[in-house]
């Protein structure tokens, strides 16, 4: 109860400071309105319960309950113990991890993969502040979290107690709702307003923030706080008393009444009716129409299902991206994945149903001046993003993607996409993927070939297993072989390029999809930021799979940085034993390297059947280096 000796200690100093400064005037006006000043006015509207043994963190674990929350990802704090301790009475799984960042990367995993509103908690200061980076991921992969943070006491606030920060400016640009809880009575308002609005228009993390005495029982803060009932008092605590009794009876006054818990209502963007014929008539009259699918278009309430169906039903080639990725399954007649650019430039129409012309559509430079474009986002700025530069829409609709191509697809009775548009792009295709499977006998240096290592892991993946994507060079390789065997099955950082997403990603993903085989796919330089999460697959029983390609470099970066400037500082790592990591934190380790190369379908193989006994796996892959990505950079 360290929190609680600071906070009644600093709240004596505090409030005997006032008393002395107004003691004169004790019975006198004046004090009424300097208290009042301070908010600390009696509330004669709600009554308290002075002798109930509830506490705030039930309320917030009632909420989530109500909300269909199945996991709460953590790492423990004095701040936030109640929440945690409701949410494990009411069957809401607690998953602490070894991170915070960890905790809301896998929350960000459970919102992708579920549908529903992913949530973490973590301790004020540092422990908030442990967690920027997966909230602007959160934010800029638009994905709904909940992220809920301790504070300081409500009278200390700002006045210098430990780990006391101004969380809530510092979330403000990354979160699409902030709030401070101020009393108990407002928990379960805020928290249902907080669930909503991170589900609502365009998807996106929410902060709230709860100061410590708003979550633990009446009874224990009066005590810790300092209020003295019995013997004799200065006129001095008389008014330290009065003080601490309004401030208490504000804090709890009408907690326990009755209040709504369930959902409200979501608000989703929708197409109006002319812009879906408006949409029809462009696609009728096109010949040689694509459509690049964005992550946007598996978000609630179509389910990714329905809009597979519709997309092939329709028959208009797509390119796949971010979480689209896997949507029309392992093998797919209209799906195409190389050589977008030329077909994007051959194209008469095409359609960004989610996605941005960002860095990833070269600002819309790609997109050739003369074709007609339908742009469809739930984000108006990304919706727009650069068409004052590069691009124009024909035709640019805010509305939810999903709903949006299903309305259309239904309406285009009997429209039927060129074939001979589709079998080029699909030779193309083919022939594009012939020439990268033949530099799997290209020699490298003394390790392994990493296009060689990626083409017998495609074998090896079982129809349910679920990729996620978590490093530079040897992932981007990854994304041009492995093929994600259905919807929902590849998770990624999304747009901002963040490394150490993997840890998170694959916790999240195995607890959401239990009977299916998780792979993070690593470079050795992103394995670092969340190997020791090893130690949560084992205390919580989630086996991963870890392939980490392991070149002892950073090298995406040194593919530009040495050639440019011949120098590849800061760019060399070691060929480390990651395997005997894993294993000290209860995974199991293995090895590949040119010793047992020919052995590698089997190794791979034994590690399917380790983490399906219960074990998660690391593979440390010794990988050589190709001219595979030759070129590329990383900015």
């Amino acid at each position: 109860m360290a929190n609680f000796d600071r906070l009644g200690e600093s709240i004596r100093n505090n409030v005997s400071q006032y008393a002395l400064a107004v003691g004169v005037t004790a019975a006198s006006v004046g004090l009424i309105f300097f208290l009042k000043k301070f908010g600390i006015v009696y509330n004669f509207l709600h009554k308290v319960d002075e002798k109930s043994k509830r506490h705030g963190g039930e309320l917030v674990a009632e909420v989530l309950k109500a909300h269909n929350v199945k996991h709460i990802f953590a790492l423990a704090g004095g701040h936030i113990s109640p929440i945690l301790v409701a949410c494990e009475k009411l069957g809401v799984r607690v998953v602490d991890t070894r991170h915070e960042v960890t905790a809301v990367f896998a929350a960000d995993a459970v919102a992708r993969m579920s549908g529903t509103v992913g949530v973490a908690a973590v301790t004020a200061g540092p422990g908030v502040t442990n967690t920027v980076t997966a909230v602007k991921n959160a934010q800029m992969a638009e994905s709904p979290v909940l992220l809920i943070g301790g504070a300081a006491a409500t009278l200390l606030k700002g006045r210098g107690a430990l780990q006391d920060i101004d969380q809530i400016s510092l979330f403000k640009p990354l979160c699409k709702f902030c709030a401070t809880v101020t009393s108990v009575r407002d928990i379960v308002p805020t928290l249902r307003k907080a669930l909503q609005i991170a589900q609502s228009g365009t998807p996106g993390p929410v902060f709230v923030e709860f100061p410590i005495d708003t979550l633990y029982p009446y009874q224990l803060v009066k005590k810790e706080i300092g209020m003295k009932d019995k013997g004799p008092s200065s006129l001095g605590q008389r008014i330290v008393n009065w003080y601490l009794n309004n401030h208490l009876t504000n804090l709890f006054a009408g907690a326990w009444e009755e209040q709504v818990k369930t959902p409200l209502p979501v608000d989703i963007p929708k197409a109006s009716k002319s812009q879906i014929q408006k949409c029809i008539e462009l696609i009728s009259k096109a010949k040689k129409p694509v459509i690049l699918v964005g992550s946007q278009a598996t978000l609630p309430p179509t389910p990714v299902e329905d809009l597979r169906k519709s997309l092939e039903a329709l028959g208009i080639p797509c390119f796949l991206g971010g979480m689209s990725r896997g949507l029309l399954g392992r093998h797919s007649d209209i799906q195409v994945r190389q050589q977008r650019r030329e077909a994007l430039q051959e194209a008469d129409l095409i359609i960004l149903a989610g996605s941005v012309c960002d860095f990833r559509l070269g600002y819309g430079r790609v997109l050739p001046r003369r074709t007609k474009i339908i742009a469809v986002n739930r984000n108006k700025e990304q919706l727009l993003k650069n068409s004052d530069m590069f691009w124009k829409p024909t035709l640019a609709v805010q509305s939810d993607v999903a709903s949006f191509l299903v309305s259309v697809i239904g309406g285009l009775k009997g429209y039927k996409c060129d074939p001979d548009w589709v079998k080029l792009l699909r030779k193309r295709d083919i022939e594009k993927e012939t020439a990268n499977s033949s530099k799997c006998s290209e020699p490298t240096d003394v390790h392994l070939n990493p296009i060689k290592v990626l083409h017998v892991l495609e074998d090896v993946l079982s129809d349910d297993a679920i990729l996620v994507a978590d490093g530079g060079d040897f992932v981007a390789t990854a994304a041009y072989i492995l093929r994600p065997r259905g919807p929902l099955r590849w998770l990624d950082p999304g747009a901002f390029g963040t490394l150490g997403v993997g840890g998170g990603f694959a916790l999240g993903a195995k607890l959401c999809r239990p009977e299916s085989d998780v792979w993070i796919i690593y470079g050795d330089g992103s394995l670092g930021y969340s190997i020791v999460e090893f130690d949560t697959y084992t205390r919580h029983k989630t086996p991963i799979l870890a392939l980490v390609g392991n070149d002892a470099s950073w090298m995406q970066i040194a593919r530009e940085q040495v050639p440019m400037f011949g120098s590849d500082v800061a760019c060399k790592l070691e060929y480390c034993k990651y395997e005997t990591s894993a294993e000290g934190l209860g995974g199991k380790g293995l090895r590949l390297d040119r010793t047992n190369e020919s052995e590698m379908f089997q190794v791979l193989q034994k590690a399917v059947e380790m983490s399906r006994n219960g074990s998660s796996v690391l593979i440390n892959v010794l990988i050589g280096k190709t001219n595979f990505r030759e070129g590329s950079i990383s900015v």
